[in-house]
């Protein structure tokens, strides 16, 4: 948070920045030696010299980093730092259509999952021989689909079916089964197998498709929470980049400071 009532002029020292963020000052000096902050200017004796414009850039990177993950955070910042604004607006930009991409994932994997609410939950293990299996040439009449493309999704890790001890045949069990309908839907959908590798993951690990509910569920909660985390950063970013195209204050002496305004706006 910036601090209260920090008028333009007045000067801040690393503690004082660190206090009002809750961080310590080694944490601010390596933000400003990354390029997140600018550039501080120093006292004769070495000091560092903060003002309201490092309070509005650490507020706005730390308002960045929930929705934006720290990586896309700092690269933002940085490209402020240099002038690099249309850069910058871009990973936001950037940023916002990863999150678009995540929704329409999830849509689409609860689309799927409702297309199999009538498929029953069955163990993975252990993987026998049962009068419910299914070989390959049947599988594929059954889901429209070539051999071909089965056999592709099993090199791209979407499907494991056991072989057959005897003929060496892929067998694929009711579970398997599932999944290779849950994968025809997401590419109906126009998803790429690297992106559908996890969901099938992650219903493995939850045990079937009724207890990925639960998951779902935790998924759409944190894209809500991330997507309001941009809206508030887009509000923090703003403040920033409106106190960077400031003009740069004058000294006593009528010279610009070097302790206000951005290097790209003077």
């Amino acid at each position: 948070m910036m601090p209260e009532n920090l008028q333009p002029g007045v000067h801040l020292r690393p503690i004082d920045l660190a206090r009002a963020h809750r961080l310590s000052t080694q944490a601010v000096r390596n933000y400003e030696d990354a390029g997140i902050l600018p550039a501080a200017a120093r006292t004769p004796a070495g000091y560092r010299v903060y003002t309201r414009l490092h309070a509005r850039a650490l507020s706005a990177f730390l308002a960045l980093v929930p929705g934006h993950g720290h990586a896309t955070a700092t690269a933002i910042m940085q490209a402020v730092s240099r002038g690099a604004i249309d850069h910058a607006l871009r990973l936001v930009d950037e940023s916002h259509a990863a999150l678009l991409d995540d929704r329409r994932t999830l849509e689409a994997v609860e689309a799927a999952v409702r297309d199999l609410a009538g498929t029953a939950a069955v163990p993975e293990e252990p993987r026998v021989r049962g009068e419910s299996d299914t070989f390959i040439g049947d599988l594929s009449r059954k889901l429209g689909l070539r051999a071909a493309t089965l056999r592709k999704w099993e090199r791209a890790g979407l499907l494991n079916p056991r072989r057959d001890t005897r003929t060496g045949y892929r067998v694929y069990s009711p579970a398997d089964v599932r999944d290779a309908q849950l994968v025809r839907q997401l590419r109906r959908g126009g998803y790429r197998l690297e992106q559908i590798a996890p969901v099938i993951s992650h219903i493995h690990a939850a045990g079937g498709i009724a207890a990925l509910e639960p998951m779902l569920r935790d998924w759409h909660s944190r894209l809500t929470s991330r997507s309001r985390a941009m809206v508030a950063a887009a509000a923090a970013l703003d403040d920033y980049l409106a106190e960077c195209s400031e003009p740069a204050e004058l000294s006593d002496e009528g010279e610009r400071s070097e302790l206000a305004g951005c290097s790209w706006s003077s």
